[in-house]
């Protein structure tokens, strides 16, 4: 697919302990991208996503809004390659272990 592109998502605020990941997996999924997404050490979660950027797009909107219970205070996106996507994605979009 020529379209396939690959990003990295920091999401910095109130984003762990809220239900977060499980949100950001749901969009993911419905968007049918294929990824995982994490808790770092330094309180925001980390989330490697490839497919269609009008998908990828959509899923940073839905990102920046977050669950009910989060706060988002910044969100980074970065170019990321197969390497980062394989890193702990099987198939779909998962939740991958804290950094």
């Amino acid at each position: 697919m020529s379209d396939l592109k690959i990003i990295r998502l920091i999401i910095e605020g109130r984003v762990q302990g809220v239900g977060y990941r499980a949100f950001l997996v749901r969009e993911a999924l419905a968007l049918d991208l294929t990824g995982w997404a994490r808790n770092r050490r330094d309180g925001a979660v980390e989330a490697v996503a490839a497919g269609p950027r009008t998908a990828l797009d959509a899923l940073i909107i839905a990102a920046r809004r977050g669950p009910r219970l989060a706060r988002v205070d910044g969100l980074r996106e970065e170019p990321a390659d197969e390497t980062a996507l394989v890193e702990f994605c099987g198939a779909g979009f998962s939740v991958a272990p804290d950094a």
